[in-house]
């Protein structure tokens, strides 16, 4: 997939939550699943063996950062890290906290739902940007 066709090259790829020179947060806007985050690479990278293993480090440690944020503000039953990448091969990590009644779990949220009564969960948004520009810098 060429730069100009990638959608995460071409947009945040969520509601922008911080960003530096390297990396962006963003939430994903997933209704049933609240307080869902991206962690983006701002560079088009397709893998994660083709960063330098200091960049490596420095792209999980704002996943790590993020999975922190969302135990501290939302306190979800479990958390999921994913890197998948196969639709949009951008590399970006999905944080996403999980419930014991949201509306896939105990499977992944990308598998069919077992539960059709989830019950609906409010974020504040600003308080989730702001945890995350404290742990990563301003």
């Amino acid at each position: 997939m060429a730069e100009q066709d990638c959608e995460l090259c071409r947009s945040d790829g969520g509601e922008l939550l911080w960003r530096d020179g390297f990396l962006r947060v963003v939430l994903a806007g997933e209704a049933d699943y609240p307080g869902f985050c991206r962690v983006v690479l701002n560079r088009h990278v397709k893998e994660m063996t083709d960063l330098p293993p200091a960049e490596r480090a420095r792209l999980m440690e704002a996943v790590y950062a993020v999975e922190r944020t969302l135990r501290e503000c939302l306190a979800p039953d479990k958390i999921n890290l994913a890197s998948l990448g196969n639709v949009v091969p951008h590399l970006h990590w999905h944080v996403v906290p999980r419930f014991r009644d949201d509306r896939h779990f105990p499977a992944p949220i990308w598998a069919a739902p077992v539960n059709a009564q989830a019950r609906p969960r409010a974020v504040d948004v600003q308080a989730l940007a702001a945890r995350i520009a404290d742990l990563l810098g301003a």
